[in-house]
């Protein structure tokens, strides 16, 4: 009678198991999409983030708040270290670091910083232009996709990054060549706020160092 009473649950069980495996199932491609459509259909954008920057052991954690318009433009502005500077006007980049009160200006497309993938939220996203991989998987209440680049002579080997239902990235990591990794929890995303084109005008604070690297070859 046991015997019999375990052959008759297990369909059920079996049935149950394929569906709660469906369940788990993370469509990819439907993913990246929703991630596309959102930045493809902005055009600025204003978050607070988190930075968080592991290697050999170490982190160092900074905050700040960024913004963000197409095309190309960007300001981090720390609030911790206050004054710490990173701008992009579209082509080229300036950062200003208070601690060495020094300041830098450098082409866009020769930067090897691991901000620069956040650069992508600026042009015309999609995924797979640049990225030949995608692994994902649910987490923390969203998709956590992890994308590996088509290149390999990027200053990164990968991107992890978690989805939300909003289709709103909310953590970014990005893996560097040496295993360093620059990850970034962003919060109060604002869609499209007005946002003066003086903020992305660079100006070195009076006194400070000034490196023009712009014109190297």
């Amino acid at each position: 009678m046991k015997s019999l009473s375990v052959r008759l649950m297990l369909p059920a069980f079996l049935c149950f198991a394929c569906v709660a495996s469906a369940a788990d199932v993370v469509d990819v491609h439907r993913t990246l999409q929703g991630v596309e459509d959102r930045y493809n259909h902005t055009q600025s954008l204003q978050l607070g983030f988190t930075e968080t920057y592991r290697v050999q052991g170490r982190a160092r954690v900074e905050k700040g708040e960024l913004f963000l318009r197409k095309p190309g433009r960007m300001r981090w502005q720390y609030t911790a270290p206050a004054g710490k500077l990173f701008v992009s006007d579209g082509k080229f980049i300036y950062s200003y670091t208070p601690q060495e009160n020094r300041a830098e200006k450098m082409k866009l497309k020769e930067a090897d910083d691991l901000r620069a993938p956040l650069a992508f939220l600026l042009g015309k996203l999609h995924f797979a232009d640049d990225f030949r991989e995608f692994r994902a998987q649910k987490e923390d209440g969203g998709i956590a996709i992890t994308a590996i680049p088509k290149s390999d002579k990027l200053p990164y080997s990968e991107i992890s990054f978690l989805v939300g239902p909003d289709s709103a990235i909310r953590k970014l990591d990005v893996k560097g060549q040496d295993n360093s990794i620059l990850q970034f929890v962003f919060e109060n995303e604002k869609k499209d706020p007005a946002i003066e084109d003086a903020l992305f005008r660079f100006e070195a604070p009076a006194g400070a160092e000034y490196i023009d690297s712009s014109n190297t070859h």
